[in-house]
């Protein structure tokens, strides 16, 4: 009987060097579009923000742009043995790359910030875009790609972001957006779109600490009943041993 030939299941499979360090940590950044869906998915359902299920509309409206792209330049990779399919242009920075922009976007001008959290923009647009841009690099350490399929690969993903950031402003703008919220399958999900205002991790910070004092004024109040009852119980007693006391003289004064 003849077996069957067997295949590798390619979405995590990477080529790399064991003995180069370079190389071990460019096999890692090849696996953060799979990281970021799974970021994506939990997001959508821990927060139900739907300013996070167009962010991912988006990106797979990238990926699908990216596979048509593909099928048109029909470029090989650089190295035949390694990568399947096309080259030209690199999905993973064509991924990583509308991922940050699209994040970079939406924090410095969408989403409306504190003053006392103004840096924080700024600092996370640029970490995503150094770590966009290390994706990038890592195809090319790797091997798998050129530098130009990557570099247009890195516009690519940066053009979509750019272009569905502004169609969906637009469609804020229109009151799509809100439209969609007040849908019966929308607000039977509990979908919200909170996210824009207010800063997650601060409103859940700030929910947290009040609950928080709370608690704490609580048990100082509960802390204090339990001193008072306590005193006066004991004060209870003596005023009571005082009264037997006086009662056993008049009943001597009586005799």
């Amino acid at each position: 009987m003849d077996h069957p030939t067997l295949t590798s299941l390619s979405l995590t499979h990477v080529h790399y060097n064991p003995h180069d360090i370079f190389s071990w940590i460019s096999a890692y950044l090849a696996l953060v579009p799979q990281a970021l869906i799974i970021s994506y998915v939990t997001l959508i359902w821990a927060t139900r923000e739907i300013e996070v299920v167009i962010m991912f509309a988006g990106q797979l409206g990238c990926e699908g742009l990216n596979w048509i792209l593909k099928r048109y330049f029909r470029e090989a990779r650089p190295t035949e043995t390694i990568g399947k399919g096309y080259g030209m242009p690199s999905s993973h920075a064509q991924y990583a790359f509308y991922f940050a922009t699209y994040l970079s976007l939406f924090l410095l001008f969408r989403q409306t910030s504190s003053p006392n959290s103004t840096p924080h923009p700024i600092l996370h647009s640029l970490l995503s875009l150094l770590s966009a841009s290390a994706v990038a690099y890592s195809r090319i350490y790797l091997t798998y790609h050129t530098s130009s399929q990557v570099l247009v690969g890195c516009a690519a993903g940066a053009g979509c972001a750019v272009a569905w950031f502004c169609a969906t402003a637009m469609a804020r703008r229109m009151g799509v957006v809100e439209g969609v919220l007040e849908g019966e399958v929308t607000r039977w999900l509990k979908m919200r779109d909170l996210v824009v205002e207010e800063s997650l991790e601060e409103a859940g910070w700030e929910r947290w600490e009040n609950r928080r004092r709370w608690e704490n004024s609580r048990r100082g109040k509960m802390g204090k009943r339990k001193e008072e009852i306590v005193g006066g119980g004991g004060g209870g007693g003596v005023g009571g041993g005082g009264n037997g006391s006086g009662g056993g003289k008049e009943k001597k004064k009586r005799r």
